[in-house]
């Protein structure tokens, strides 16, 4: 009888000391984990960005009204919004805005896919290697402006030269990250990919292809800024439209103001294409975890 007290007892005290049962269905509210560096409190990352910039105009602007910059020299802000309005207004702006990007981004279609063919060609394959590297790293030594002369008696004083400049100048900042990218994949997923039994067209799919993939994004925007310098050099060229031909044109006329405006263009466009590529970072490269700064 006392054994069975002491066994009830002992049933009793073990579930007055257990834990409460959760209910069936339980509701547990959803939280987001951000990193850290997210949870810190501060000036926001936009305006801290933008300090800069707003900094050096305001201490163009000082200088300009205070006389020690001359107009002869270079044109304030003021003057130089009033042209980009001008400018603005005639369609003038807005059509060499239009013909430059059409430039840009054709020369950058083909010299980069021309750079990335044979990057791909020569990482993944010695032979590849052996026949194009050399070549390439030859090449790539040579100003581009320097071509300018011959790219003229070949191609004549059209768009083809201009467009051909861009392609050349574009072509091996890609080459050369896509290769090294190539190269550089972590052995040890290449081994693992064989252990799984991959196929090499799926290994260089799903393997090499991928890790190559960051430092092909950042020979894209190495390619993008070069854009930028050679079509600078290339609208000099005989260009009849473009923000180089404006700025001929602003030249022959002593016009610092209209020169401002279309360096600032360029600057706009080249932020904006790079802005691009940000974002193409973030979606492509979502996979790979990075350090974003202390």
């Amino acid at each position: 009888m006392s054994t069975a007290l002491d066994l009830s007892s002992r049933q009793a005290a073990t579930r007055a000391a257990a834990p409460p049962a959760l209910p069936e269905n339980p509701r547990i509210a959803r939280q987001r984990i951000l990193p850290a560096s997210a949870e810190r409190r501060g000036i926001p990352r936009g305006i801290r960005r933008m300090a800069g910039p707003v900094l050096l105009v305001g201490i163009w602007h000082l200088l300009s009204v205070t006389g020690t910059l001359p107009a002869e020299v270079l044109a304030g802000p003021g003057t130089v919004l009033s042209s980009a309005a001008k400018l603005w207004g005639t369609g003038e702006l807005p059509d060499a805005m239009v013909a430059s990007l059409r430039r840009a981004l054709s020369g950058l279609a083909i010299g980069g896919s021309i750079g990335v063919a044979l990057a791909v060609f020569s990482g993944l394959f010695r032979l590849g290697e052996d026949l194009i590297d050399s070549t390439m790293q030859m090449l790539r030594t040579v100003p581009n402006v320097a071509l300018i002369p011959l790219l003229i008696i070949w191609f004549g004083i059209g768009e083809e030269p201009k467009i051909a400049l861009i392609a050349l100048a574009t072509a091996f900042p890609l080459y050369l990250n896509v290769y090294a990218g190539i190269r550089n994949v972590d052995q040890t997923l290449v081994e693992a990919g064989r252990t799984l039994g991959l196929s090499r067209a799926a290994m260089i799919r799903n393997v090499i292809l991928p890790g190559a993939l960051p430092n092909a994004l950042v020979g894209l925007r190495y390619s993008l800024g070069i854009s930028w310098l050679a079509l600078v050099f290339g609208e000099q060229v005989n260009a009849t439209e473009g923000i180089g031909y404006l700025m001929s044109n602003a030249r022959e006329f002593f016009q610092t103001d209209v020169i401002v405006v279309c360096l600032v263009v360029y600057a706009l466009l080249g932020l904006a294409v790079d802005f691009i590529v940000r974002l193409l970072e973030k979606v492509l490269l979502a996979w790979r975890p990075a350090f974003t700064g202390a």
